[in-house]
């Protein structure tokens, strides 16, 4: 019994499960701890479209989700952890975009981003003003709504689309609310889709989208939610998108099985 306890609490017996989460934009090293030959990992891309305040343009869809289990790492050694940043429009991957990876949103069109993985999904397209959800771990995430309309619900855990908004004549106001994101811990309930009072659900423990407020977009959700657009007769305030995410996630020397989507996938 004693021999087990060391093992599970990292003493010379073994190595505990163990996990690191990336959320911050930008390309990192992780590095293998010992004992540590196969690691679990999700990756989630960000918010699409461009989130300066004065450039005009169309809606912008959700990031992609992406899982990986079993994948083989040497303990010691440093591997490549990029995350991707609604500014940039890059995916988030681990190792390669080729192992896995959660693609960006477009920033130039509604189109969501896509995956690479075991399994995983799209992001939500961008409605007529509004902000795609971002990918779940099991199908898309819920697009933006047509003109005032509410958002769609995200699938397999996906977060939902936002509200678009749309008043004609003069001065006339386009303004979308953002996605809702995905959580990183593993496959949760689906986001609802957002109406014009309520933020876009996030999926999985992902964070809500926010509400237009008066011609200004809506944000998009962490993680990986689309922002609002917003184009009026008095300027363009365009909301930010939600950023992406990695999270690796291992086993170590204890008996616990943990493999996206679900099993054992919350911190240990």
């Amino acid at each position: 019994m004693t021999g087990i306890l060391c093992s599970f609490l990292g003493g010379s017996f073994g190595t505990p499960p163990g996990q690191q989460a990336f959320t911050t934009p930008g390309t990192f090293t992780w590095v293998a701890p010992p004992g540590v030959t196969s690691v679990s990992a999700v990756a989630v891309g960000p918010g699409g479209g461009d989130i300066a305040t004065t450039s005009a343009g169309p809606s912008a869809g959700g990031g992609g989700l992406g899982y990986k289990n079993n994948i083989t790492v040497v303990p010691g050694t440093s591997y490549t952890v990029v995350v991707g940043g609604p500014a940039t429009g890059t995916d988030s991957y681990f190792i390669s975009a080729a192992t896995l990876k959660g693609g960006a949103g477009s920033k130039t069109t509604n189109n969501p981003g896509s995956y690479v993985g075991d399994g995983g999904g799209d992001g939500g397209s961008g409605g007529i003003t509004a902000g795609g959800g971002a990918a779940g771990y099991a199908g898309k995430g819920g697009d933006g709504g047509p003109t005032n309309t509410n958002g769609f619900a995200g699938v397999g855990g996906g977060g939902g689309g936002g509200f678009s908004y749309y008043v004609g004549g003069a001065p006339y106001t386009e303004t979308g609310a953002g996605g809702g994101g995905v959580g990183i811990l593993g496959q949760g309930s689906n986001g609802a889709g957002g109406s014009d009072t309520v933020g876009a659900g996030g999926g999985s423990g992902g964070a809500s989208g926010t509400v237009r407020s008066g011609v200004v977009g809506g944000n998009g959700g962490a993680y990986g939610g689309a922002r609002g657009m917003s184009r009026t007769g008095g300027g363009v305030q365009n909301g930010t998108s939600g950023g992406g995410a990695v999270r690796i996630i291992w086993s170590g020397a204890s008996p616990i099985t943990r493999a996206f989507p679900s099993t054992n996938t919350g911190d240990l």
